[in-house]
């Protein structure tokens, strides 16, 4: 238990700590890299965080009795998912489509979404109690939070999903303010 003394060993698994949440994090954006199809972004961060682990893990190895080490390195690689999951959804890679459903201000969403340059489809569709608009659309996932208070503030109760897509083949991409 002499370690818990040990200003060095403290150091050591601080170091540890950021060393894998930092890498933790970059691996999470890699993977999501991959799936959005970003080769070369998947690329850079894989070197970055093969590196990344291999200090990492050589600093436990080197002392493999001292627990903060261990410690340090687990609790890095926890943390460092929630950071990576953060920073990915700062990024906001890739395409998400939208689908609103509004019982009764569905024409005013589509067209102020349209002024602002959004490309709207509008379909008529019946809802558990009666007619209402379903609107769809498709933009980049750095547009969602404009878009979700476009259309919350003018109808506060539509009901707003989202999926990630991947885009195949034409279309229009949102809002031409980017």
């Amino acid at each position: 238990m002499e370690f818990l003394l040990d200003p060095q060993a403290w150091i050591t698994a601080v170091g540890i700590f950021l060393l894998r949440v930092f890498s933790i994090a970059l691996d999470t954006v890699r993977m999501i890299s991959v799936l959005r199809g970003k080769k070369t972004m998947a690329w850079v961060l894989g070197v970055a965080t093969s590196m990344l682990f291999v200090l990492s893990i050589g600093w436990v190895m080197a002392d493999i009795s001292n627990p903060l080490k261990v410690v340090a390195y687990s609790v890095g690689f926890a943390t460092g998912s929630v950071v990576g999951m953060s920073l990915e959804k700062k990024m906001a890679m890739g395409h998400m489509f939208l689908t609103v459903i509004s019982s009764s201000r569905g024409a005013a969403i589509a067209e102020e979404l349209r002024n602002a340059g959004y490309a709207v489809t509008e379909i008529p569709a019946r809802g558990k109690d009666g007619m209402v608009s379903m609107l769809e659309l498709g933009a980049e996932r750095k547009d969602m939070a404009i878009i979700q208070n476009m259309i919350t503030t003018i109808d506060h109760d539509a009901f707003i999903t989202s999926r990630d897509i991947e885009p195949i083949h034409r279309g229009y991409w949102g809002s031409q303010k980017s």
